[in-house]
C-alpha cells in the first residue's frame, strides 16, 4: 500500500476517533433525546349545581381570559329559592317581634305575682308571730281562747293565702314561654339563603385562570349536572416539556439544570428552559392504572433496554402559536448547569 495512501487513511480514522470522543463527551455533558413531549396542566369545567345551560359564549379552542363567562345555567331555580328565603326570613322576623311581645307580658305578670307572693309571705309570718306570742300568754290567764283561737284562724288563712300566692307564681313563671325556637328557625332560614346566593353565583361558570377552551362538545340546551364535565381548560399561562430520559443519563440532571427544547412544528427556534423535576417512579408492567406512576415504554423488548424516567421542564418564553399539549419536542439538558447562565457562558 502506497505511503500516501496509509496517511490518509490513518488521519482519516485519526478525525473520525477526535470526532466520536467529542460527540462522547458532548453526549456526557449534555444528554439528550427525542421521546419528549410538550404538556400544560388542565381542569375538567364541571358545574357545582345542576340546571340547563342558556349561555355558552366559547368555543372549542378558543382563546379566554381570567373572569371570562365559560357557560351559564339557567338561575331562575335558584333565584327563587333566594326570593322564598327572604320572604320566609321576614316573615319569622315579625313573627319574634309578635311572639317577643307576649312573652314580656308573660313576664310582667310573673313578675306582679311574685310580688304579690312575697306580700302573702309577710302577712302570714305576721299572723304566725301573733298566733305564738298568745299561744305563749295562754296559761297566764292573759289571753282568752276565744283571742287564741281567733288568732288561730287569721295565722291558717294567711298560710293558705301564701301557699296560694306561691302556686300561682309557680304557674305563672312556666307560663312565660320564648322565642328560642322561632330563632332557631330563622338561623336555618339564613343558612338556606347563604346556600341560595351560593347556587346562584354558581349558576355562571368563569375561567379561573388565562387558558384555551378543548374538548368542547356540547351546546346551549343541554342539562348539566356536578358528575358531567362541559369542557377542559388549559392553562397557557407555564408550558413545560416531559423528557423521558435513560437511567443512565440521570446523573447530574437535577432541578434547576439548564435545558434546551426544540419543537418539532419548528425545529429552528430553539426554547430554553430549567428542569423542574424528575420522577421518582415509573409504572413496570405492560400498562399503568389509572391515577397510578407514568408509564414509559421500552421500544426493545428482547433485549434488556435502560429504563426511562420522565423528566419536567419549565419553559421559560413559549411560543403560543407552537406549544399544544402533546407535541412532539427534542431536549438537551446540561448537567449541573443552572437556568441563569447564558449560551456564551458555555
Amino acid at each position: 500500500m502506497p505511503l500516501k495512501k496509509k496517511i490518509y487513511i490513518a488521519g482519516l480514522l485519526a478525525v473520525t476517533l477526535l470526532v466520536l470522543a467529542i460527540v462522547l463527551v458532548k453526549i456526557d455533558r449534555a444528554p439528550g433525546t427525542d421521546d419528549a413531549y410538550v404538556y400544560a396542566d388542565t381542569i375538567n369545567v364541571v358545574p357545582e349545581v345542576s340546571g340547563r345551560i342558556i349561555a355558552l359564549p366559547v368555543q372549542d379552542n378558543q382563546l379566554v381570559r381570567k373572569g371570562d363567562l365559560l357557560f351559564r345555567i339557567d338561575p331562575r331555580p335558584f333565584q327563587n329559592a333566594l326570593n322564598a328565603g327572604t320572604a320566609r326570613l321576614a316573615t319569622l322576623n315579625e313573627q319574634i317581634k309578635l311572639t317577643q311581645r307576649s312573652v314580656n307580658a308573660q313576664q310582667y305578670n310573673a313578675d306582679a305575682v311574685t310580688a304579690q307572693v312575697e306580700s302573702a309571705r309577710v302577712q302570714f309570718q305576721q299572723a304566725k308571730d301573733t298566733w305564738e306570742r298568745k299561744r305563749a300568754l295562754i296559761g297566764k290567764n292573759y289571753v282568752s281562747k276565744e283571742e287564741l283561737d281567733q288568732a288561730k284562724t287569721v295565722k291558717d288563712s294567711a298560710e293558705a293565702n301564701y301557699n296560694a300566692a306561691r302556686l300561682q307564681a309557680r304557674q305563672a313563671t312556666a307560663a312565660v314561654s320564648g322565642v328560642d325556637a322561632l330563632v332557631a328557625q330563622r338561623e336555618e332560614v339564613k343558612a338556606q339563603i347563604a346556600e341560595a346566593q351560593l347556587n346562584l353565583e354558581y349558576s355562571e361558570v368563569r375561567a379561573p385562570f388565562d387558558g384555551r377552551v378543548a374538548s368542547l362538545k356540547t351546546t346551549v340546551g343541554q342539562y348539566a349536572s356536578p358528575a358531567q364535565s362541559i369542557m377542559t381548560l388549559i392553562d397557557i399561562r407555564q408550558w413545560y416539556v416531559i423528557a423521558n430520559f435513560r437511567e443512565t443519563d440521570l446523573n447530574g440532571i437535577s432541578a434547576g439544570s439548564r435545558a434546551e427544547v426544540f419543537i418539532m412544528g419548528n425545529t429552528r427556534e430553539p426554547f430554553s428552559g430549567t428542569v423542574d423535576s424528575v420522577s421518582y417512579g415509573v409504572a413496570t408492567g405492560d400498562s399503568a392504572a389509572p391515577g397510578g406512576l407514568p408509564f414509559v415504554e421500552k421500544t426493545i423488548n428482547w433485549v434488556h433496554v435502560s429504563q426511562r424516567f420522565p423528566t419536567k421542564i419549565r419553559i421559560t418564553s413559549p411560543d403560543p402559536s407552537l406549544f399544544r399539549i402533546g407535541a412532539s419536542a427534542v431536549v438537551t439538558v446540561y448537567r449541573d448547569a443552572p437556568a441563569s447562565r447564558s449560551h456564551d457562558e458555555r
